[in-house]
Order: C-alpha cells, then sequence, then structure tokens
C-alpha cells in the first residue's frame, strides 16, 4: 500500500514540524549537491529555520561569488526591462548595494565566528567537514609559509658565518705575514747590534814621565832627600 499525498500546509506539533525540517533539508541539501554535479550547475542554495539559523549550500568555494553573480544578473534584466527609468533604476541600486553590503558583513562575521570555533551549534555535520577541511588547507598554507621563512632564515644566517669565516681567514693570514715581516726585521736588528757590539783591540797608553813622577811618589824620594841635605848644609855654613 503506497503512502498518501502530504497535504502541503504548516504542521502544528512542534516535534514533527522540527523532524519534517531536518529530513526536508537534508534532502533538499542532497539534491541540490546531485544537480551540481550531474548537470555541472551554478548551485547555492539558503534556508532559515523558524529559529533564524542558517542552512546553506554552495557548489562554488565561496558563496559570494554566486551572489554577486546573481546580483549582476538580476540588474541587468531590470535594465533591460526599465531602460528609462533612472531614478528608480538608481534608488534601486542602492537598496541592493546595502543589502548585498549588509549580507556580506553578516556572512563574513559568521564565517570569522566559525573559524574561531564559535556558534557552530547551527552547522551540519558537512558544513563541520567543509570547515574543517578549510582550516586544515590554512594551516598547511601557514606551515608552508614558516617553513619558507625558517629556511631563509637558516641560509642568510650560513652566508652570515661563512662570510665571518672568510673574514677570519683573511685577518688570520694578514696577522702571519705581519709576524713573519716582524721576525724578518727582528733578526736584521740583532745581526745589525752584533756587529757593532764587537770592541776594537786595546792599545797601550803612552805615559809622559813628568806624569809617571806624579802618579809614582816613590821614583823622586832620592831627589827630595837631597834637596833636604843640601838646604841644612847651607844653614851650617850661614
Amino acid at each position: 500500500m503506497g503512502r498518501g499525498r502530504v497535504e502541503l500546509k504548516r504542521i502544528e506539533n512542534k516535534i514533527n514540524r522540527q523532524v519534517t525540517f531536518s529530513k526536508r533539508r537534508a534532502g533538499l541539501l542532497k539534491k541540490a549537491h546531485e544537480i551540481s554535479v550531474l548537470c555541472d550547475a551554478e548551485v547555492s542554495l539558503i534556508v532559515f529555520s523558524h529559529k533564524g539559523k542558517l542552512f546553506e549550500y554552495s557548489s562554488e568555494s565561496c558563496m559570494e561569488k554566486v551572489l554577486e553573480r546573481y546580483e549582476r544578473y538580476s540588474y541587468a534584466e531590470r535594465q533591460l526591462i526599465a531602460p528609462d527609468s533612472s531614478h528608480v533604476n538608481a534608488q534601486t541600486n542602492w537598496s541592493m548595494e546595502y543589502s548585498r553590503l549588509k549580507a556580506k558583513i553578516e556572512l563574513l562575521e559568521k564565517n570569522q565566528r566559525h573559524y574561531l570555533g564559535e556558534d557552530l551549534e547551527s552547522m551540519s555535520l558537512k558544513e563541520l567537514q567543509n570547515l574543517e577541511q578549510q582550516l586544515d588547507i590554512a594551516l598547511k598554507h601557514i606551515r608552508s609559509r614558516k617553513n619558507q621563512l625558517m629556511y631563509e632564515s637558516l641560509n642568510h644566517l650560513q652566508r652570515k658565518e661563512k662570510d665571518i669565516q672568510e673574514e677570519n681567514s683573511m685577518l688570520t693570514k694578514q696577522i702571519k705575514e705581519r709576524e713573519s715581516i716582524l721576525r724578518t726585521q727582528q733578526n736584521q736588528w740583532e745581526q745589525q747590534n752584533r756587529s757593532h757590539d764587537i770592541s776594537p783591540p786595546q792599545q797601550h797608553q803612552h805615559q809622559h814621565p813628568y806624569m809617571i813622577s806624579h802618579q809614582s811618589p816613590f821614583l823622586n824620594m832620592g831627589g827630595l832627600y837631597q834637596g833636604e841635605d843640601t838646604n841644612g848644609d847651607e844653614e851650617e855654613q850661614s
């Protein structure tokens, strides 16, 4: 016995309404995914529950691209329908721009909360898996960039170390050359000092007899006595 046709009206029972919403929502998201894959169509689906929770699906990586395309298409259609109503079109454009920016801000705020791990109760299992995949991809990019910076920093330090080693080698070579020059100069100075320190042969000094007589008083002792005797004889004679 086949199941009868369900009358399309609001389900009064709160629990049955919630169960039906969950089942129909899952089926709707599944059908949207199937038509996007089978027919290569660009599909976006937005559903708000009676409590205000958002459920969405997009065949693209970002819902914003589909919404912007829809707005451009809708604007072009309205321009073709009423090309002369410029004033009305301007007001409509401002209203659309305001709505678009407001929706974009709300979407960005919601994504930011999701990336921070907040407000995850309204997300389905598939949405959580997509969020996890996006975070994994972001972490891979972050790690790749970090590894690249660390590799560049390591190469810079290695080049700096090599430059310092080359500079040290050059300074060591200069020091050795200066030490060699100083040793050579010192050896030359020592050789010159040795040649100047050789004393000439001692020469005999010729002394004057008068100097010898003053230096040796004993040689004039006889003369002094003779002088004293002469003076004594002169006194006796006088």
